[in-house]
This record gives C-alpha cells, structure tokens and sequence, in this order.
C-alpha cells in the first residue's frame, strides 16, 4: 500500500476538526483508512461537552482505526458501534452527551484485504474507488444534500440553518456519529473484490467541493489530479477557487473556506 495525505485548516484561527489515519497491519494483510469531519461549532457555544470536536474525531478516528485493524472477523458497521460507543465512554462525567451539538463527526472507513474490499460512508465526506479498469465509482451518502434541497424549496432563507439542525440524526434527515452507537448502522455500506480495485481516495467536504461546489470536474477527474499531481495540489486548487469568490456569490457554501483533508490510498 502507497498512502499519501493532506490536512489543512480553514485559516481563520478555529482548529481543525478532520481527521485521518491509514495504516497496513504487515505485508500482503491489506489496510485500512479513515477519514472524520467534525461538525464546526461556534466559539463559546455550548455543545454540553468540556473537550470539543478536535478530541472528539482524534478519539473516535483512533478507536475506528484500531478496531478496523485489530478486528477483520467485524464489519466495519460493528467497528463503528463499538468506536462510538468507546469514544462516549471516554468522555467521562461532566459531558452531556444528550445535548444536540455535543461534538459529532461524519465519517469514511475502507478496509481491505486480498480478496475484498469493504467501506462505509456516514454524512457528506466522499470516498471514491478507482476500479482496475480506470473508472472512478463515488460512495456519497446524499442524505444531507437532500435536507437541504427541501429547506431552499420550501424554507424561508432566515429559517433554513435551524430546519438543518432539526433533521441531523432525525428520520427522515440526515446523520453523523455522536454518542449514539446505533447511528453506525445508518451509514452506507458495500463490499467489492479487491481484485477489481486499484487505489482509493476519502476526502472531507472541504476537499470533495473541487468537484461538488466549484465544478472543476467530475469525480473522475478529481481522482485523476489526486493520481497525478497528489491530494497538496486538489486543495491548493479549492484554496484558490474559494479566494476568488470571497463573498460566496459566484458559488454558494455555507464557509468561505472549510477545513479539507484528502487521503489517497493505492492498493
């Protein structure tokens, strides 16, 4: 396995809330990669909780590598059960892990091994699959880019941040991990031969709007600039995109700049 990562923060003095890790327990037993986007919280809101989201991801990213390592007879659903479920453990007494905007992440897990390759996608960070025959199959989970369909056709521009928060982990919404394990068995999940895999990539929204709000192409090219010139040069490229419409006009997001983290994995 050849893994190459980049991690860089919105810049604005807010820390960054991704995470990501791979590792490749020996030679010829396969690997695994993880990515998080924590859910951004503004400073001093109260989210019931005296860590924050940057413990929150590097506790729950360690648990899910370990667990993804340490345990191929689990799904990867169950190693997320059981990461969460760890995680909301570690946070001890003095959290209110009931609270709405306790610290929460998306969340992408690949594991693989010599004949299968498994993966899990949570909330709105992308993980694409480079097939051995050079197509490019994107693993999305839609749901949040729905929620927010309906609130800009039927919400009062005003109002529309509150309806998002009232469909996060709601039925009928949209989902991230928190502090309830049972929201693993949400995600979307899949399994193919690992013959038929090249290389993949999982990158935070801050990184997938190459493609998603920028439009700088679709996800085949994105993993074509993530093979050739590496993930340095995918965000360098929404840096730049992002400085020249500062006001968000020319291409609307909710950040002028969002943390983006890219990690790209040849098999």
């Amino acid at each position: 396995m050849r893994c190459e990562s980049v991690t860089d923060p919105r810049s604005d003095g807010h820390p960054n809330d991704d995470y990501a890790a791979a590792a490749a327990p020996a030679p010829g037993r396969g690997g695994t990669v993880v990515l998080l986007d924590g859910v951004s919280t503004a400073p001093g809101e109260n989210t019931g909780c005296r860590h924050g989201t940057p413990w929150y991801t590097a506790r729950l990213g360690g648990a899910l590598l370990h667990l993804c390592g340490s345990r191929p007879d689990l799904p990867l659903t169950e190693c997320l059960v059981q990461a969460i479920d760890e995680t909301a453990h570690a946070h001890g007494e003095g959290c209110e892990l009931s609270h709405p905007r306790t610290p929460q992440s998306t969340v992408v897990a690949a594991r693989w091994d010599a004949t299968a390759l498994e993966y899990l996608v949570l909330c709105d960070s992308v993980l694409l699959i480079e097939r051995r025959d050079g197509t490019v199959l994107p693993v999305l989970d839609t749901r949040l880019d729905e929620v927010w369909a309906t609130a800009r056709a039927t919400v009062p521009f005003t109002e529309r941040p509150a309806f998002i928060e009232s469909r996060r982990n709601a039925e009928g919404g949209f989902h991230t991990a928190a502090a309830d394990p049972g929201v693993a068995h949400r995600a979307v999940t899949g399994t193919l031969p690992r013959e038929g895999v090249r290389a993949l990539a999982a990158l935070t929204d801050g990184a997938s709007r190459w493609t998603e709000v920028f439009r700088l192409g679709d996800w085949g090219a994105l993993f074509a600039l993530l093979a050739k010139k590496g993930p340095r040069e995918v965000v360098a490229q929404v840096r730049a995109a992002e400085r020249a419409d500062p006001s968000c006009t020319a291409f609307p997001r909710g950040k002028i700049h969002d943390d983006a983290t890219a990690v790209l994995a040849e098999l």
